[in-house]
C-alpha cells in the first residue's frame, strides 16, 4: 500500500472515530472521552487536511461552526444565526480589537467605548422563542444556522419561565443563554458523566423529558436573537430587564471602559474562577450600545462588536537545541527555535517561533537556554521568556544572517513612511521566483484552498515535486508528466489520475482568485476582489505589464501606496510576467460579472469631511452595497463628491472645475432612499 493510501486510511479512521464520538455525545448522551481528547481528535483531522489537500470528507469538523443537529430531534432554523466569537489572548489582541471598532465607527476617543463584560460559561447554548409572552420553542445551537427542537426538555429547567406576564416584555423574542450544571450538583451525578458540560449536553438530548427533569440543569440568560420590539438601548439595560422578567443572569456581569481596565478585571477574575459554582473559560466583551452593535455588524462567522478574552494559555518549559531561519512566501525571515519536545495541553511541541531579530534581542534568547513556551489556542507556539537561573556558560547568542540563507540575496528591512521607522521583520530582497524558498512557498500558496484549491497537491507533495524538478513555476503544474508520477513511491495509476483530474478541474477560475493565487505581497483576498472589479477581465489585468499608469489604482478605496508599490514591483519582474503569460494561455479565467441591481449602480462617489452619525467606512460600505463605486481621488471618472463637516476645499474646487456634482450627506442619503 502506498503512502497516499496509508494517509487516506488514517484520515478516514479518524473521521470514523469522530462520527462515533459525535453519536455517543449528541445522540446517545454517553461520551466516553474527555472534551480535551475530543478537541485533540478534531485538531488532528484538520491538521491532516491542511497537510494533504486530497483529503476531504463531508463529516470534517472544518466544514461547520458547531455540530450537526441530532437525528433524535426535529430541526428548525434560527431566525438570527447563533455565531461564534473571535478570541483574544492578550493586551495587544484587545488593543487591535478596539482600534478596528474605533476606525470603523470613526471614534476619536478610544476610551469612550463602553463594554458589557460577561463571564463565558462552559455550557450548552440554547435559544428560547417567546410569542405573546409564552415560551413556545426551544432550540439547541446546532451548527449555528439550524438547531434541534428541544422545547420539552428545556421546559424542565426551573430557571426558564414558561409565561412572562410583564407589560414591557416583547411579543416576539428569542432569548439566548447557557444551560449548565453547577459544580456542587455535578458531584452527585459525576459517576454517570465525564464532566459538567457533557452532563448538560446529554441531559438536554434525552428523548424522554422526564429523564431530563432528574438532572439539576440551570439556565443563565445573556442575549437575544430575533426581537420585534427592542425597548432597550444597551446590553446592560437588556441584562437588567432579563432579571425583572424572571431570568437568571450572571452576578459577575460588569460595565467597563478602557482596555487596561478590561485586562485588570480579567486578571482579578481569573484568580477566583475556580471558586465559582460553574466552569468558565474566559470573559466576553460586548459593545454595550446596541445601536453601535447594529452599525458594526458581522465579519464572516463572528460579530465585529464582541470578543472572547480567553484565560491563560497552556505553557511549559523546554530547552532550545538550535535556531533556524524559515523563509515565507513574501520573503520574511522568521527565526524558529528547535526545542526539546514537550507536551503542552495534550500536544507535543518541538518548534516555537521567535518572531524576529528584535524579539530575540529584547528577550535575550540564546541557543541552549531553558525557556517558557506558550501555546494560546491555535496560535503558533512561541517563546514567552528565558529562565535565566538555568542559563549555563555554554549558551550561544544567535547571529541573524545578513544574506538570505536560500539564495544569498541581501536581507533588508522595509521603511514605513507613516511611522518613519524600519519594520522589525527582515526580508529576502529577491523578487519572485529567484529565491528557492520563496518560490516553493509561492507555489504552495498558488495551490491552496483559497486559491486554485488543487486536491492532491499538498505542501509535502509540492516540496517533493520541487526536489524532483517536476515543478519550478506555477505553470509547470499544468504540464506534469503523470507517467513519471505514478511510478513514484507512494503513488500509483489511480492517485496520479486523480491528481490529473483535480488539476484539469482547477483550470477554470475567477479573476479575483487568480489574482490572489499569484501571491503578490500585500494583496490578500479582499484586495484581489477590489482589483478584479476594477480590471473586469484578465486582458485588462495583464495590461499592467506594459506602460501602465499605476497611480490610477489609488482611486480604488482600500488600495494604497503600499499595495501599489508592491503590484508595481511584481509587474517589473520578467519571471513574474512570463509566469502570468503562460498561465493565461492555459487557464480559463472568468470575467467579473458586475452587480447592477443597486440604487447607485454605475455611479462613483468620494467622501470628504466629517460625516454625521456615521463613519466614512460605514458610508463607503453602504455605497458599495448599493452597487456604487468608491474613488479615492477627484478626477473625471467621479460622479459625486459627498461633503461632510469641514471638507477639503481643494477637492471641492477641483470637483467644480471638472463639473462633478457636489452633494451633502443628506442628499447622498436621499439617493439611497
Amino acid at each position: 500500500m502506498n503512502s497516499r493510501h496509508l494517509i487516506e486510511k488514517e484520515y478516514l479512521l479518524k473521521i470514523k472515530e469522530l462520527k462515533k464520538h459525535n453519536k455517543l455525545y449528541y445522540d446517545d448522551s454517553n461520551p466516553i472521552i474527555t472534551d480535551s481528547e475530543y478537541d485533540k481528535l478534531k485538531k488532528n483531522i484538520i491538521k491532516l487536511e491542511n497537510n494533504f489537500s486530497f483529503l476531504k470528507s463531508k463529516e470534517s469538523p472544518s466544514l461547520s461552526i458547531g455540530s450537526k443537529p441530532s437525528k433524535n430531534f426535529l430541526k428548525s432554523k434560527h431566525r438570527v444565526k447563533m455565531l461564534s466569537l473571535s478570541n483574544a489572548f492578550d493586551l495587544n489582541d484587545l488593543i487591535n480589537f478596539e482600534k478596528k471598532i474605533s476606525n470603523y465607527l470613526n471614534l476619536n476617543n478610544y476610551n469612550s467605548i463602553e463594554y458589557s463584560v460577561e463571564p463565558k460559561i462552559d455550557g450548552i447554548s440554547a435559544s428560547l422563542t417567546y410569542k405573546n409572552k409564552k415560551f413556545i420553542l426551544g432550540l439547541s445551537r446546532g451548527d449555528g444556522t439550524e438547531g434541534e427542537i428541544i422545547t420539552d426538555n428545556l421546559k424542565t429547567i426551573k430557571d426558564i419561565p414558561i409565561f412572562i406576564n410583564k407589560k414591557n416584555f416583547p411579543n416576539d423574542i428569542d432569548i439566548r443563554g447557557e444551560v449548565y450544571i453547577g459544580k456542587k450538583e455535578f458531584e452527585k451525578i459525576k459517576d454517570r458523566f465525564a464532566n459538567p458540560r457533557n452532563a448538560a449536553s446529554g441531559s438536554l438530548r434525552q428523548k424522554d423529558p422526564n429523564e431530563t427533569k432528574k438532572i439539576p440543569l440551570r439556565f443563565i440568560a445573556y442575549t437575544f436573537g430575533f426581537c420585534n420590539e427592542a425597548n432597550f438601548k444597551k446590553q446592560s439595560e437588556f441584562l437588567n430587564l432579563l432579571k425583572t422578567w424572571g431570568f437568571n443572569t450572571n452576578s459577575h456581569n460588569k460595565i467597563i471602559t478602557g482596555v487596561e481596565n478590561l485586562v485588570k478585571n480579567h486578571q482579578e477574575f481569573e484568580k477566583k474562577r475556580y471558586d465559582l459554582n460553574f466552569d468558565v473559560d474566559g470573559l466576553v466583551y460586548k459593545i454595550n450600545n446596541l445601536d453601535l452593535q447594529r452599525r458594526l455588524g458581522f465579519v464572516a462567522n463572528a460579530p465585529r462588536w464582541a470578543i472572547a478574552h480567553k484565560f491563560s494559555a497552556d505553557s511549559s518549559f523546554s530547552k532550545i537545541l538550535k535556531i533556524e531561519i524559515q523563509i515565507g512566501r513574501t520573503g520574511a525571515l522568521t527565526p524558529v527555535a528547535k526545542i526539546k519536545p514537550v507536551n503542552i495541553g495534550g500536544v507535543v511541541v518541538s518548534n516555537a517561533t521567535l518572531h524576529n531579530e528584535e524579539e530575540i534581542i529584547r528577550k535575550d534568547i540564546r541557543i541552549g537556554d531553558t525557556v517558557k513556551i506558550e501555546r494560546a489556542g491555535d496560535v503558533i507556539p512561541h517563546v514567552l521568556s528565558v529562565d535565566l537561573k538555568k542559563r549555563s556558560k555554554d549558551t550561544k547568542k544567535f547571529i541573524f544572517p545578513k544574506d538570505c540563507p536560500s539564495c544569498g540575496s541581501k536581507v533588508i528591512k522595509d521603511y514605513n513612511k507613516i511611522t518613519r521607522k524600519y519594520d522589525a521583520v527582515q526580508r529576502c530582497s529577491s523578487e519572485g521566483y529567484k529565491c528557492e524558498k520563496i518560490a516553493i512557498e509561492k507555489i504552495k500558496h498558488f495551490v491552496s484552498k483559497e486559491a486554485f484549491n488543487i486536491e492532491g497537491l499538498g505542501k509535502k507533495v509540492v516540496e517533493k515535486f520541487w526536489d524532483l524538478n517536476f515543478i519550478k513555476f506555477p505553470n509547470d503544474i499544468f504540464n506534469l508528466n503523470y507517467s513519471k508520477i505514478e511510478k513514484l513511491d507512494g503513488w500509483g495509476k489511480l492517485s496520479a489520475n486523480n491528481l490529473k483530474k483535480s488539476i484539469e478541474n482547477s483550470k477554470s477560475i475567477s479573476l479575483d482568485k487568480f489574482i490572489f493565487s499569484l501571491g503578490i505581497r500585500h494583496i490578500g483576498q479582499e484586495n484581489a476582489k477590489l482589483l478584479s472589479h476594477f480590471f473586469l477581465n484578465i486582458k485588462n489585468f495583464n495590461n499592467m505589464s506594459k506602460d501602465f499608469n499605476f497611480n490610477i489604482l489609488s482611486n480604488l478605496d482600500g488600495i494604497g501606496g503600499t499595495q501599489i508599490a508592491s503590484i508595481k514591483n511584481f509587474f517589473s519582474d520578467k519571471i513574474n510576467l512570463t509566469v502570468i503569460s503562460k498561465l493565461t494561455q492555459i487557464l480559463d479565467i472568468k470575467n467579473v460579472v458586475q452587480n447592477n441591481k443597486g440604487k447607485l449602480k454605475n455611479k462613483t462617489f468620494m467622501f470628504t469631511g466629517k460625516l454625521s452619525s456615521i463613519s466614512r467606512a460605514e458610508a463607503k460600505a453602504l455605497t458599495e452595497k448599493n452597487s456604487g463605486k468608491i474613488l479615492s481621488n477627484v478626477n473625471k471618472k467621479l460622479d459625486y463628491l459627498v461633503i461632510g463637516e469641514k471638507p477639503t476645499t481643494k477637492k471641492i474646487k477641483l470637483a467644480e472645475e471638472l463639473n462633478i456634482k457636489v452633494i451633502t450627506q443628506l442628499e447622498w442619503k436621499k439617493l439611497l432612499n
